[in-house]
């Protein structure tokens, strides 16, 4: 229900305050929250006050506002993202180990591809992803996996709306993503040569739950020449192991004979 003169809800508030915060933008005054918030600076102060109080913002020692340690500790808890970072990490490092690159983690969300982990050598090459970071669906190899596997109407959505370039060599031609959709779906993987930075080439594939549905995708970024059928390999058996984890099969039980009771 709306409780104030512009209608906007408590909640549209709270969430809005919370989205000034970045991966880039991790500490603010409460004047830069209101303005980035679009907020009365006495609204704003007031409700970062009832944040800070609860735990769910904190100050440090300039009053200056990052997201506080409970919130952190609320949002992770049963959180479906978290459990599948869990299981995939241990996956994850075996595949960084063997291509020494990075390995990330995504999942769809809000139309973006929201990256849950990435592990990184220190002779990684260029990547702008980041834990907790967002990138359009069509710039990235994770991206177009999880956009491949959508439902027809997020395609559409997609589709639709003003594609934005990363770099010169993003795919932001309607029909040519479609093609390069059906592809993704015919090879079972993505490749995006140059598709967020031009050295670089993002490689991913799904992860599936045991009804076919297209949950996360694995991927690693290369060099923008670098061969990707050993990396290819990789990740798709990491991405089995994965689901089985997720899924595992049920134990069968092995019926013991009277007499050996």
């Amino acid at each position: 229900m709306a409780n104030s003169p512009s209608g906007d809800s408590m909640t549209d508030r709270l969430v809005r305050i919370l989205e000034t915060f970045t991966p880039t933008r991790t500490v603010q005054t409460a004047a830069e929250i209101a303005r980035r918030a679009g907020l009365p600076d006495s609204t704003a102060h007031r409700i970062v006050g009832e944040l800070v109080a609860t735990g769910l913002l904190e100050r440090d020692d300039d009053r200056r506002v990052r997201v506080g340690m409970r919130l952190w500790e609320l949002a992770t808890r049963s959180s479906r993202a978290l459990r599948l970072r869990q299981v995939a990490l241990p996956y994850m490092e075996r595949v960084q180990a063997r291509v020494r690159e990075h390995t990330q983690l995504a999942i769809r969300e809000q139309d973006e591809a929201l990256f849950l982990e990435r592990l990184s050598d220190p002779a990684s090459g260029a990547n702008v992803t980041r834990i907790a970071g967002r990138l359009p669906l069509h710039a990235s190899s994770s991206g177009l996996v999880l956009l491949a596997h959508a439902e027809t109407d997020v395609q559409e959505r997609v589709l639709s709306a003003p594609l934005r370039a990363m770099s010169p060599h993003t795919l932001v031609d309607p029909a040519t993503l479609r093609r390069k959709l059906a592809e993704v779906r015919r090879l079972g993987h993505a490749a995006a040569p140059g598709y967020i930075e031009s050295v670089s080439t993002g490689v991913a594939v799904p992860i599936r739950e045991r009804t076919g549905e297209v949950v996360a995708a694995l991927s690693v970024v290369l060099p923008r020449d670098a061969p990707i059928e050993q990396p290819l390999a990789e990740l798709r058996r990491a991405a089995v192991d994965i689901e089985v984890a997720l899924d595992p099969p049920p134990i069968e039980r092995v019926s013991v004979p009277a007499e050996r009771r």
